[in-house]
């Protein structure tokens, strides 16, 4: 969907409005015939139903559909518009390429990830400060420290380093009385400790089995514009995203790997460096990416990606973090 005109300072040329929305064109598309430009998310609803344009009619297909040209989207990006959070008082007018990076560090935006002050130390988004039940997520907390210790456990099996055993108790107990010490809590957390993994199966199967599952809850993403994403995220971006993944239902362990990936030192030979990522641009299209639930954000899972080859996967995948241009 479009921008709202009204957010909009001045008058907005014709030719940047959408047909199907009347918003301002987001992440626009073009009918490579007519030349009729769309918002991407619209024309592609659009042409579910009915494979032609909507302006003229002429027959058209979404594998047909291509990227607006340079002028209409250096037309777009000069546009000045206020922010979405106006109404909860940001009075900021920003370029309409800069609205996305504005908007996830703006001080008004109800879900801007603050600290908890309260002493779980957690980072969680403004509008939930009021709700936050620091018991609840130091529960969550051990949980998936109890799944980073059972992976950290099969990797030192593998690599017969030292005892397992032994640095698995030290490790685990000194980490739950840093906890309960910080909350004054008591014994019902030490139980998680106790619960069954596996059901039966090996530890490589139940993993490879909560990956499925988790990657079958997403919906697939379409990426409109491959130039935006954010090779060097920080860290205040990337807590965002991983509480994101977290809600999501990702198994924390996997949260905790992906999140490693979201950065370009840890990703493959053909996308570490900005020019291995202009060289292999045609190729992105051939990723099957999953959607971050309400985030510029998608998840390239290795398990997904085999026929992109080692040079474009990671195991078990990458987080690609984007200023706009997702679907």
């Amino acid at each position: 969907m479009g921008f709202d005109v009204a957010r909009f300072a001045g008058e907005v040329d014709e030719e940047l409005i959408c047909a199907i929305c009347k918003g301002v064109l987001e992440c626009p598309e073009q009918a490579p015939q007519c030349e009729h430009a769309f918002c991407s998310a619209c024309i592609r609803e659009w042409l579910v139903q009915q494979e032609t344009c909507p302006v003229d009619r002429s027959p058209l297909s979404a594998q047909e559909l291509a990227t607006a040209p340079r002028i209409l989207r250096n037309l777009l990006s000069r546009l000045t518009i206020s922010c979405e959070f106006a109404s909860d008082g940001c009075s900021q007018v920003v370029k309409l390429d800069c609205l996305q990076g504005h908007q996830e560090q703006c001080t008004y935006n109800p879900k801007i990830p603050v600290a908890c002050t309260s002493g779980c130390g957690s980072v969680i988004p403004k509008d939930e400060v009021s709700t936050h039940n620091c018991v609840k997520e130091v529960r969550r907390v051990l949980e998936a420290r109890i799944q980073d210790l059972e992976a950290e456990v099969a990797q030192l099996r593998r690599e017969r380093t030292f005892e397992v055993q032994d640095w698995v108790k030290r490790e685990f107990k000194e980490f739950v009385e840093s906890r309960l010490s910080a909350l004054s809590l008591n014994g019902p957390a030490l139980a998680l400790a106790s619960a069954p993994l596996y059901g039966g199966r090996t530890e490589d199967e139940a993993r490879a089995a909560q990956i499925q599952q988790w990657a079958q809850s997403l919906a697939t993403a379409h990426v409109c514009r491959w130039g935006g994403m954010i090779s060097t995220p920080d860290s205040v971006l990337q807590a965002s995203i991983k509480r994101a993944l977290l809600e999501s239902g990702c198994p924390p362990v996997l949260c905790n790997e992906l999140m490693e990936n979201a950065h370009e030192r840890r990703w493959p030979r053909g996308l570490n460096t900005l020019e291995t990522r202009q060289m292999n641009r045609r190729r992105y299209e051939q990723y099957v990416t999953k959607r971050i639930p309400r985030k510029q954000a998608v998840v390239v899972l290795q398990c997904e990606n085999q026929h992109m080859g080692d040079s474009m996967t990671v195991e078990p995948g990458l987080v690609m973090i984007f200023a706009h241009g997702v679907d």
